[in-house]
C-alpha cells in the first residue's frame, strides 16, 4: 500500500533508501547523502511510502517550491525491486504534482546511474541537460 509518510516511518524509509543506493555506492559512484533530511522532508514536503504490513519497502519525496515540482528522491529496497513499486511511487508523485497545478516535474540523477536513467526514460521522462555528474530529466503532467 502506498500512503503518506509519517515521522514514525523515517527509520524504515532510511533503511530502504540506504539499501537501494548501496549498489551504486559500492561501484564508487559519488552520491550525496541520500538518506539525510527525511524528518524535514516528512514535515515540510510530500513523502509517500510503500508499506507492507508495517514494513517500509520504499518511498518517494516530492518537493513543491517556488512554482516548481521536483521528484527529490525515489528508492525501493532491492528485496522488493522489480514488482512495480517504483512506478507506483512515481505515479503517486505525478498525480500529486498535477493536482497541485504543475504542468511538468523534474528530477536530477547521477550520470553514472545508467539503469536509473533508462528506467525514467522508459516511463517517458526526457533529458534536459547534463552537467558534471548530474543529469536533469523532466516529464509533462498534461
Amino acid at each position: 500500500m502506498i500512503r503518506p509518510a509519517t515521522l514514525a516511518d523515517v527509520d524504515g524509509l532510511k533503511a530502504a533508501i540506504v539499501a537501494a543506493y548501496a549498489p551504486f555506492a559500492e561501484q564508487g559512484i559519488g552520491l550525496p547523502p541520500v538518506a539525510e533530511g527525511l524528518e524535514d522532508d516528512v514535515q515540510n514536503n510530500h513523502v509517500w511510502v510503500a508499506d507492507d504490513r508495517g514494513i517500509i519497502l520504499g518511498g518517494v519525496v516530492l518537493v513543491l517550491k517556488d512554482g516548481h515540482a521536483h521528484l527529490a528522491n525515489l528508492a525501493v529496497h532491492p528485496d522488493w525491486a522489480g514488482q512495480g513499486l517504483g512506478r507506483d511511487l512515481i505515479d503517486t508523485v505525478l498525480h500529486a504534482a498535477k493536482a497541485a497545478g504543475h504542468e511538468n516535474i523534474v528530477l536530477t540523477t547521477h550520470v553514472d546511474m545508467a539503469a536509473t536513467i533508462a528506467f525514467y526514460a522508459k516511463l517517458g521522462w526526457t533529458e534536459l541537460w547534463r552537467e558534471d555528474d548530474k543529469v536533469r530529466m523532466t516529464t509533462s503532467l498534461l
